[in-house]
């Protein structure tokens, strides 16, 4: 295999759902088969952003809240995902800005973007939402969308 490619990290977009948590297992186990580095990001979306972006410049109280909040959630994901047994080989980052477009952007530079497949479902219903739609869309590398479903497999 490439070299270039195994040192490649698999992305696991994250945002605290039940969706999350059956993609992060994915995700653990396609790292774990692929021998790569697990990353796992969550996102601040646009309006938590914006409302912190105008307030005064440099750090804020507010801003620590908000990532103290989203890598809890992550934590919470991680916990569900894996209990006892979490990989070894794995990294957490939160980011500031849309998820979709955060989650194209890291996908420059991984072997592969695993996201929850969110959406109403059903015959006539979305089976995915405008997260797992962009990372499908523009993404980069190859990309894994992973419903509940997958605890069954």
């Amino acid at each position: 295999m490439n070299a270039d490619i195994v040192s490649k990290p698999v992305i696991a977009g994250v945002d605290g759902s039940e969706f999350s948590s059956a993609a992060l297992r994915y995700a653990g186990m396609l790292a774990a088969r692929l021998d790569a580095r697990l990353e796992v990001i969550t996102c601040i979306g646009m309006p938590d952003y914006l409302v912190v972006a105008h307030l005064e410049s440099g750090e804020h109280p507010l801003t620590a809240r908000l990532e103290d909040t989203a890598a809890r959630l992550v934590e919470d994901a991680l916990g569900r995902a894996f209990s006892d047994a979490r990989p070894a080989n794995i990294d957490v980052t939160v980011k500031f800005g849309p998820p979709g477009k955060v989650l194209v952007e890291e996908s420059r530079r991984a072997q592969l973007l695993v996201v929850g497949r969110h959406g109403e479902g059903g015959f006539l219903g979305t089976s995915m939402g405008s997260v797992s739609k962009a990372c499908a869309a523009h993404s980069v590398c190859p990309v894994v969308l992973v419903g509940q479903e997958a605890d069954n497999v």
